[in-house]
Parts: structure tokens; C-alpha cells; sequence
């Protein structure tokens, strides 16, 4: 079993930035994929990013340049650094995990998933 716990979400203004963290306990092989997603009032959750231990990153195309996702092996942490954030990306954002597949998996296929943490930016 695996447990992925959030953190570094808050209140921010256009253009600033922050960078989430979300700490996956349990066994490293089910945390081959991670990835973020971010679920915005009134709307469906959508994919943010994903990572592999095999280095293959996915990006959602609308924080490409502006999103950098990346992991730390040793802590078997998923780090997001978002920068120059507009008042579309406040969201609840969300980690998730998932074995080994060979190609990038879709949001259904993530297995394990953390409670979120909250993105406010303000204009």
C-alpha cells in the first residue's frame, strides 16, 4: 500500500510561484509513474504532470514553460515548481501513483492518490 501525502499549496499572486511536494510512503516499485493533477471549481480533474523513474516527464500543455515536475528518489518525493501562476491555475491539486506501465498512464490508470492541497492565485 502506498500513502501520498501533499504539501506546499497557499495563496499566491499572478505571477508568483510555488512548489508542491507530495511525499509517497510504502514501496518504491508503486511509485514508478507519479504525476499531478488539479481538479478547478465546476470542473473535471485534469492531468498537471507525470513523471517516471525512467525520467519521462508529460506536461499538460498549458503550464508548459511555467511547470517543472521532478522527483527525489532517495525520499521518494514528487516535487512540482510552478511559476508565473495566473488566476487559472488555482485549483486543488492532487498526487498520484501508480506501478510500472511502459507509456505515460492515463488519469484512470493511477492506483493511488493523496487528499490534495489547495492553490489559490489571486489577480
Amino acid at each position: 500500500q502506498v500513502q501520498l501525502v501533499e504539501s506546499g499549496g497557499g495563496s499566491v499572486q499572478a505571477g508568483g510561484s510555488l512548489t508542491l511536494s507530495c511525499a509517497a510512503s510504502g514501496s518504491t516499485s508503486s511509485t514508478f509513474w507519479m504525476g499531478w493533477f488539479r481538479q478547478a471549481p465546476g470542473k473535471e480533474r485534469e492531468g498537471v504532470a507525470s513523471n517516471s523513474r525512467a525520467g519521462t516527464t508529460t506536461y499538460l500543455d498549458s503550464v508548459k514553460g511555467r511547470f517543472s515536475v521532478s522527483r527525489d528518489d532517495a525520499k521518494n518525493t514528487l516535487l512540482l515548481q510552478m511559476n508565473t501562476l495566473n488566476v487559472e491555475d488555482t485549483a486543488i491539486y492532487y498526487c498520484a501513483a501508480r506501478e510500472f506501465i511502459y507509456r505515460p498512464p492515463s488519469e484512470g490508470e493511477f492506483h493511488y492518490w493523496g487528499q490534495g492541497t489547495q492553490v489559490t492565485v489571486s489577480s
